[in-house]
């Protein structure tokens, strides 16, 4: 019995299979649109910043932009994102109880003294702003 020789290649595997594994997998990695509302998003004056979140448990921070986000406190944004959009689908889905016809979250805003926080959450992602509704 003989074992089939292994193929090689001169062709360099591609730019992803060298990413180290600390970097986004290619399957939460946004769309060109994501890329431009993101963009767009930062160019408001208004806009204190945004994370882009996975849908996962635990959620984890994608991207972000603004002070506001950075390190520890960007940490319990995040945690607190999550729980907000997975309390309120709980609560559609509890108030639907076996109808079997849940309605999904598609935009929340929430906003406090000082800041606005709206959050859009999808199969993949949330997305959150936090701006300054003053300005």
């Amino acid at each position: 019995m003989s074992v089939p020789p292994v193929p090689t290649s001169s062709v360099p595997p591609p730019p992803e299979a060298k990413a180290p594994a600390s970097q986004q997998p290619a399957a939460t990695a946004p769309s060109p649109e994501m890329e431009q509302t993101l963009a767009s998003l930062t160019s408001h004056r208004s806009v204190l910043g945004y994370m882009l979140l996975s849908r996962g448990h635990p959620v984890t921070i994608i991207r972000h932009s603004g002070v506001v986000f950075e390190g520890e406190q960007g940490k319990k944004y995040a945690h607190m994102i999550g729980r907000v959009v997975d309390s309120v689908q709980g609560g559609l889905e509890e108030v639907s109880g076996d109808s079997g016809d849940t309605d999904e979250v598609r935009f929340m805003r929430i906003r406090t003294k000082r800041h606005e926080l709206m959050i859009s959450p999808d199969g993949r992602f949330l997305l959150a702003v936090l701006h300054d509704p003053t300005s």
